[in-house]
């Protein structure tokens, strides 16, 4: 008798996947989909979670993702109820350089570190600004010079 009390609610049990609309406010969820029956797209880092905030009358179900954004996802999709185990997984320290290119990690050099032939902003004598020849400043690889305020995108559509 007791063990039935505990299972007849299956909202309340970890580790089970249901649609949005058969789950509670407040429920905290992982592994949620972004259409129905087509799998977990959202919340599966390790540790993470999502809270269903309101399920309003129309057919979307609104839900407080782990960044703080708030998002309306159809209420016939699937998530499942807990939260992705390890959350000591961002703790880890990785140690060495080496360990990092074993994640397939590569190196980020910046510009003006390099040769004039190897990017845009290099060149230029020991710890020079400029690139290349004296006084040139940086510059987009079509020329465009990216410092000083210079505007390099699209301009904004004046009213």
């Amino acid at each position: 008798m007791m063990n039935q009390m505990m299972y007849s609610d299956i909202n309340s049990q970890i580790g089970s996947c249901m649609p949005l609309s058969s789950m509670r406010i407040g429920t905290i969820i992982h592994n949620i989909e972004l259409n129905p029956g087509q799998g977990g797209k959202l919340v599966r880092a390790a540790g993470t979670s999502a809270k269903i905030l309101k399920e309003p009358a129309s057919r979307y179900c609104l839900i407080q993702l782990p960044s703080g954004v708030k998002k309306l996802i159809d209420s016939r999709c699937r998530a499942t109820i807990g939260t992705v185990s390890n959350p000591t997984h961002a703790d880890r320290k990785l140690g060495k350089a080496g360990r990092s290119r074993w994640l397939g990690r590569r190196p980020v050099v910046r510009g003006v570190a390099m040769n004039p032939v190897d990017h845009p902003h290099g060149g230029g004598e020991g710890k020079s600004k400029s690139s290349g020849k004296f006084g040139r400043e940086s510059c987009t690889p079509w020329g465009k010079p990216t410092k000083c305020g210079y505007k390099t995108g699209p301009l904004k559509r004046k009213k």
